[in-house]
């Protein structure tokens, strides 16, 4: 999910909103659409509500404005976890949206997301316990009796697609669909660069070594903060094996005989693609 072309980021509400603001209005990690669910599983197109909408339906929450996407103000909601869907309206996963939402307003989602999801779990200072405040002039909570700041978190986490000539290697965790296959990956830790995460997510996963890695490309990744960072690297040396609790197969394909894939929404199928086109030449 990249930033959608025609957005301008902000974060300080307009004293006026437009008159098309958009709402993304957020239950936990449910966002409120149009229709019933009955409708979203038979294929139909579902909406998002406006500011306006969402006042006519007595639905209230914390408010933060995200920036104004073609000149429409984009606004995100924290709504209380007890809230009930209204009439004609209902709360659905992200995931559930794929494909069913247009992809500016998928990627908007996302960035609401995080900036509710972090508007939720810093409530209070992690140093002294004192309900914070929003601070002026930036996003970010200020503690007011010992000031703390805490913007809102980006999870760094890289993601490799390793090459054996025109193989590559793929591997399924225990909670990835049934027979879906993808690009290792992994969380960066403190006082690690990027690429030092990268040789060692695969050494740990696969017990493999690998070249330098090559930069491929980033998406910002909701689920809840993640910046997936995706990497390219030729394989080194190493009896390939899964060597990690998460991981519960690891193979080598060929570019011909490919498993079940992510989801195109994904950057591991963007990686997995564009490197099956340059082995295929």
């Amino acid at each position: 999910m990249h930033t959608p072309e025609g957005f301008e980021p902000g974060y300080s509400m307009p004293a006026v909103l437009s008159a098309n603001a958009i709402a993304f209005a957020w239950r936990g990690d449910r966002l409120l659409v149009s229709g019933s669910r009955d409708a979203l599983k038979d294929g139909s197109a579902p909406t998002l509500p406006g500011v306006a909408t969402l006042s006519d339906l007595g639905l209230v929450g914390a408010m933060h404005f995200l920036g104004a996407h073609q000149g429409a103000s984009c606004i995100a909601v924290n709504l209380p976890e007890g809230t009930v869907d209204p009439t004609g309206w209902h709360f659905a996963g992200l995931r559930s949206l794929f494909f069913r939402i247009p992809e500016p307003m998928l990627a908007l989602a996302g960035r609401a997301f995080q900036v509710v999801e972090w508007d939720r779990t810093h409530r209070f200072c992690g140093r002294c316990g004192t309900p914070t405040r929003d601070k002026s002039g930036e996003r970010a909570k200020e503690c007011p009796a010992c000031g703390l700041i805490a913007y809102p978190r980006v999870s760094p986490a890289m993601m490799v697609l390793v090459t054996r000539g025109r193989e590559l290697l793929l591997a399924r965790a225990s909670r990835f669909p049934s027979g879906m296959y993808s690009a290792l990956a992994g969380f960066v830790e403190p006082g690690e660069t990027i690429e030092d995460c990268v040789r060692r997510e695969v050494r740990e996963e696969v017990n493999v070594e690998i070249g330098p890695p090559s930069y491929f490309a980033s998406q910002s990744w909701a689920f809840p903060h993640s910046l997936m960072i995706a990497f390219t690297a030729e394989y080194a040396g190493g009896d390939m094996r899964p060597s990690d609790p998460e991981i519960a197969d690891a193979q080598w394909f060929t570019v011909d005989a490919l498993p079940p894939l992510p989801s195109s929404v994904s950057i591991s199928r963007h990686l997995i693609d564009a490197t099956v086109a340059r082995l295929r030449g």
